[in-house]
């Protein structure tokens, strides 16, 4: 039997002793590991894709083979895919498998209330009314979006601050000029 190449990166040495403590703690890992290979799935996905395209709307930019090439690179591509999605659907089905094992009473899962919308990466800033969901007040973003913004602002108002001191001097510079005149 031949052994396959896992797409998965190795695993990170440097991995938090609290994910190895249990076996439920890996488990969830596993899980958060789920969620990359997603991530990566839909990028494999999205390459398999701008192979099928029509050569000729190629942009230079696009760094796509052309003739025999790219449907070499295509079946490639595809192979990627479903490497992540068994992996995937191994790994779902090993967590599945372990809370059955466990014997979880499905009392002890907690369902989000109805309407609940998670924030995109995970990690919001909490709300006093949400009780036990952590949600935000500023329609739904998480943490990573509030940073992503403040750093845009924080952006927006250094561009003007240099904006304005190439004014200053600008202006300095013309007072000078018109004063030695």
């Amino acid at each position: 039997m031949a052994t396959q190449q896992s797409t998965r990166p190795e695993p990170n040495p440097e991995i938090d002793p609290i994910w190895t403590s249990s076996r439920t703690a890996r488990q969830i890992y596993v899980l958060g590991e789920v969620e990359k290979d997603i991530s990566a799935l839909l990028s494999v996905a999205a390459s398999s894709i701008a192979h099928l395209t029509l050569p000729q709307t190629d942009g230079p930019e696009d760094g796509l083979p052309q003739g025999g090439e790219r449907s070499e690179q295509f079946v490639i591509e595809v192979g990627k895919y479903f490497e992540y999605v068994n992996e995937i659907q191994l790994s779902i089905r090993s967590s599945l498998a372990h809370i059955r094992s466990s014997r979880i009473a499905p009392s002890a899962i907690n369902a989000p209330p109805p309407g609940f919308i998670p924030p995109s990466l995970g990690v919001s800033l909490p709300s006093s009314s949400s009780g036990n969901f952590a949600t935000t007040d500023n329609g739904g973003r998480g943490l990573q979006e509030e940073r992503v913004e403040r750093d845009a602002w924080v952006g927006i108002l250094n561009a003007l601050t240099r904006l304005k001191e190439v004014k200053d001097r600008e202006r300095a510079q013309q007072q000078e000029i018109e004063a030695l005149l």
